[in-house]
């Protein structure tokens, strides 16, 4: 990790005061939803893969930070959405959303941030990495509901399973990826 600090530290630390802004709300509940799950946040694997990406094709810039929060919002979001699906009391060694203030707000919660990242990208018109993560939304709830489908029975082979692995995780990491050189050239080649 000091590896990755030595190289996107001072963006991450920037990166941290962006999406704490890019998640305000004007509700009162909201704003204390949103700093309960920004103080128990996780390793922010996602936009350091956004960071390094966009250093290997250019500088950093505004686009950037954004798809950096894009990436965590909805990652985020999803967060919210599973725990309510499974019923999840915890996340992170903390009580989940939904275990403090109950499923309909959590899934409020985890709509709201869908539609502030959604937000962020079209008002700044970051329709590229919008198209990126909106397909890994996509494939990460195929990969859920596959899931869900092939377990009932708990008889499906190995390919199935790197199916659902590929829609539920690597779809966002590699989005992730994908975003971040996005924002930084229009040569989709790169």
């Amino acid at each position: 990790m000091d590896f990755v600090n030595k190289i996107i530290g001072d963006e991450l630390k920037i990166f941290e005061k962006k999406f704490t802004d890019a998640v305000k709300s004007q509700t009162p509940l909201l704003d204390r939803i949103m700093k309960y799950i920004i103080k128990r946040k996780g390793k922010q694997l996602r936009p350091m893969f956004v960071f390094l990406s966009a250093k290997l094709q250019g500088p950093i810039n505004e686009s950037t930070y954004r798809a950096a929060a894009l990436v965590e919002i909805l990652h985020t979001a999803t967060l919210v959405h599973d725990d309510v699906v499974d019923e999840s009391l915890e996340r992170r060694g903390f009580f989940s959303i939904n275990a403090i203030w109950k499923n309909k707000i959590a899934v409020l919660v985890g709509d709201y941030l869908l539609s502030k990242g959604l937000l962020l990208s079209l008002e700044n018109k970051d329709f590229t990495i919008l198209t990126i993560l909106s397909n890994a939304v996509k494939n990460m709830s195929e990969g859920e509901l596959l899931q869900m489908e092939k377990t009932r029975n708990l008889n499906f082979d190995e390919s199935v399973y790197y199916e659902i692995i590929n829609g539920k995780t690597a779809s966002l990491l590699s989005s992730s990826c994908a975003a971040g050189a996005s924002s930084v050239t229009q040569d989709q080649e790169k």
